[in-house]
Protein backbone atom coordinates (compact mmCIF):
# COMPACT_ATOMS: atom_id res chain seq x y z
CA UNK A 1 0.00 0.00 0.00
CA UNK A 2 2.98 2.23 0.77
CA UNK A 3 4.80 2.02 -2.41
CA UNK A 4 1.51 2.18 -4.59
CA UNK A 5 1.17 5.46 -2.30
CA UNK A 6 4.05 6.57 -3.19
CA UNK A 7 4.50 6.03 -6.78
CA UNK A 8 1.47 8.12 -7.21
CA UNK A 9 2.41 10.84 -4.78
CA UNK A 10 5.21 11.16 -7.11
CA UNK A 11 3.32 10.83 -10.63
CA UNK A 12 0.30 13.28 -9.45
CA UNK A 13 1.97 14.70 -6.13
CA UNK A 14 0.53 14.54 -3.09
CA UNK A 15 -2.35 17.21 -3.13
CA UNK A 16 -4.14 15.59 -6.23
CA UNK A 17 -3.67 12.12 -5.21
CA UNK A 18 -7.04 10.79 -3.54
CA UNK A 19 -7.45 7.67 -1.24
CA UNK A 20 -10.07 6.36 -4.35
CA UNK A 21 -6.96 6.86 -6.11
CA UNK A 22 -4.63 4.75 -3.91
CA UNK A 23 -7.15 1.97 -3.85
CA UNK A 24 -8.07 1.84 -7.25
CA UNK A 25 -4.22 1.35 -7.89
CA UNK A 26 -4.47 -1.35 -5.47
CA UNK A 27 -7.24 -2.80 -7.53
CA UNK A 28 -9.22 -2.45 -3.45
CA UNK A 29 -12.06 -0.70 -1.90
CA UNK A 30 -11.40 2.63 0.18
CA UNK A 31 -12.86 1.07 2.93
CA UNK A 32 -9.84 -1.96 2.77
CA UNK A 33 -7.30 1.01 2.82
CA UNK A 34 -8.87 2.55 5.70
CA UNK A 35 -9.03 -1.03 7.33
CA UNK A 36 -5.15 -0.35 7.27
CA UNK A 37 -4.14 3.14 7.85
CA UNK A 38 -6.16 6.17 9.25
CA UNK A 39 -5.45 8.11 5.89
CA UNK A 40 -3.60 9.58 3.36
CA UNK A 41 -1.19 11.69 5.96
CA UNK A 42 -0.33 8.57 7.74
CA UNK A 43 1.05 7.43 4.42
CA UNK A 44 2.88 10.45 3.59
CA UNK A 45 4.67 10.23 7.24
CA UNK A 46 5.64 6.67 6.91
CA UNK A 47 7.37 7.28 3.51
CA UNK A 48 9.36 10.12 4.58
CA UNK A 49 10.46 8.39 7.72
CA UNK A 50 11.48 5.80 5.21
CA UNK A 51 13.87 8.11 3.56
CA UNK A 52 14.85 9.89 6.63
CA UNK A 53 15.39 7.10 8.97
CA UNK A 54 17.69 5.94 5.84
CA UNK A 55 19.90 9.18 6.38
CA UNK A 56 20.13 8.90 10.01
CA UNK A 57 21.19 5.33 9.95
CA UNK A 58 23.97 6.18 7.47
CA UNK A 59 24.74 9.26 10.10
CA UNK A 60 25.02 6.68 12.82
CA UNK A 61 27.30 4.33 10.67
CA UNK A 62 30.28 7.15 10.42
CA UNK A 63 29.53 8.60 13.59
CA UNK A 64 31.93 6.52 15.95
CA UNK A 65 34.62 5.26 13.10
CA UNK A 66 37.95 5.97 14.57
CA UNK A 67 39.11 7.95 10.79
CA UNK A 68 39.59 11.84 10.40
CA UNK A 69 36.50 13.82 10.00
CA UNK A 70 37.00 14.15 6.08
CA UNK A 71 36.90 10.73 6.06
CA UNK A 72 33.72 10.23 7.65
CA UNK A 73 31.81 12.92 6.01
CA UNK A 74 32.96 11.41 2.69
CA UNK A 75 31.84 8.57 3.67
CA UNK A 76 28.17 10.08 4.83
CA UNK A 77 27.96 11.47 1.59
CA UNK A 78 28.71 8.45 -0.68
CA UNK A 79 26.25 6.43 2.04
CA UNK A 80 23.92 9.07 1.59
CA UNK A 81 23.62 8.47 -2.33
CA UNK A 82 23.38 4.69 -1.90
CA UNK A 83 20.04 5.33 0.75
CA UNK A 84 18.98 8.02 -2.18
CA UNK A 85 19.21 4.68 -4.98
CA UNK A 86 17.93 2.05 -2.65
CA UNK A 87 15.05 4.72 -1.34
CA UNK A 88 14.52 6.39 -4.40
CA UNK A 89 11.16 7.10 -4.59
CA UNK A 90 10.97 8.05 -1.18
CA UNK A 91 13.51 10.56 -1.15
CA UNK A 92 11.64 12.15 -3.78
CA UNK A 93 8.29 12.26 -2.23
CA UNK A 94 10.58 13.67 0.70
CA UNK A 95 12.61 16.61 -1.82
CA UNK A 96 8.92 17.73 -2.81
CA UNK A 97 6.97 18.68 0.81
CA UNK A 98 7.47 22.33 1.45
CA UNK A 99 6.04 22.16 5.09
CA UNK A 100 2.32 22.64 3.90
CA UNK A 101 1.00 20.18 6.96
CA UNK A 102 2.25 19.40 10.29
CA UNK A 103 3.83 15.96 8.73
CA UNK A 104 5.47 17.85 6.36
CA UNK A 105 7.15 20.70 9.06
CA UNK A 106 8.30 17.27 11.21
CA UNK A 107 9.95 15.81 7.99
CA UNK A 108 11.75 19.50 7.44
CA UNK A 109 12.57 19.15 10.69
CA UNK A 110 14.31 15.99 10.43
CA UNK A 111 16.06 17.41 7.49
CA UNK A 112 17.74 20.14 9.08
CA UNK A 113 18.45 17.85 11.95
CA UNK A 114 20.12 15.87 9.15
CA UNK A 115 21.61 19.09 7.69
CA UNK A 116 23.12 19.66 11.11
CA UNK A 117 24.96 16.15 11.75
CA UNK A 118 26.79 17.03 8.11
CA UNK A 119 27.66 20.91 9.04
CA UNK A 120 29.34 19.51 12.19
CA UNK A 121 31.38 17.14 10.03
CA UNK A 122 32.89 19.82 8.07
CA UNK A 123 33.27 21.67 11.44
CA UNK A 124 35.18 19.04 12.69
CA UNK A 125 37.11 18.25 9.40
CA UNK A 126 38.65 22.15 9.57
CA UNK A 127 39.33 21.41 12.93
CA UNK A 128 41.14 18.68 11.85
CA UNK A 129 42.93 20.99 8.85
CA UNK A 130 41.08 18.44 6.28
CA UNK A 131 38.18 21.27 4.55
CA UNK A 132 39.62 24.70 3.93
CA UNK A 133 39.20 27.12 6.57
CA UNK A 134 37.78 29.68 4.41
CA UNK A 135 34.70 27.80 3.68
CA UNK A 136 31.31 28.35 5.52
CA UNK A 137 30.71 24.69 6.77
CA UNK A 138 26.54 25.24 6.49
CA UNK A 139 27.03 26.26 2.91
CA UNK A 140 29.34 23.52 2.56
CA UNK A 141 26.73 20.91 3.66
CA UNK A 142 24.41 22.35 1.88
CA UNK A 143 25.81 21.99 -1.36
CA UNK A 144 27.21 18.63 -0.74
CA UNK A 145 23.57 17.44 -0.29
CA UNK A 146 22.23 19.41 -2.72
CA UNK A 147 24.60 17.14 -4.98
CA UNK A 148 22.99 14.29 -3.75
CA UNK A 149 19.59 15.23 -3.78
CA UNK A 150 19.48 16.69 -7.47
CA UNK A 151 20.23 13.16 -8.28
CA UNK A 152 16.17 12.45 -7.88
CA UNK A 153 16.04 14.94 -11.00
CA UNK A 154 17.70 12.70 -13.50
CA UNK A 155 18.97 9.36 -11.61
CA UNK A 156 17.79 6.54 -12.90
CA UNK A 157 17.57 3.27 -10.10
CA UNK A 158 19.27 0.14 -11.32
CA UNK A 159 20.74 -2.69 -9.78
CA UNK A 160 24.73 -1.96 -9.05
CA UNK A 161 23.99 1.76 -10.74
CA UNK A 162 24.49 3.36 -6.78
CA UNK A 163 28.19 2.44 -6.37
CA UNK A 164 29.01 4.11 -9.03
CA UNK A 165 27.25 7.08 -8.86
CA UNK A 166 27.92 7.55 -5.27
CA UNK A 167 31.96 7.03 -6.43
CA UNK A 168 31.39 10.21 -8.87
CA UNK A 169 29.64 11.83 -6.20
CA UNK A 170 32.59 11.77 -3.75
CA UNK A 171 34.96 12.15 -6.31
CA UNK A 172 33.64 15.02 -7.65
CA UNK A 173 32.77 16.74 -4.05
CA UNK A 174 35.92 15.42 -2.38
CA UNK A 175 39.22 15.63 -5.02
CA UNK A 176 36.87 18.01 -7.87
CA UNK A 177 36.94 18.07 -12.00
CA UNK A 178 40.87 19.30 -11.66
CA UNK A 179 43.88 16.67 -13.05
Amino acid sequence: MLAAAVRLFNEQGYDATSMFDIAESLGITKSSVYHHISGKEQLLQMAMDRALDGLFEAAAEVRNLDVPALDRLERLIRRSVIVLADRFEFVTVLLRVRGNTEVEQHALARRREFDAVVTELVKQAQAEGGVRPDVDPATAARLLLGMVNSLTEWYKPRPGGAGSIADAVTAIAFEGLRI
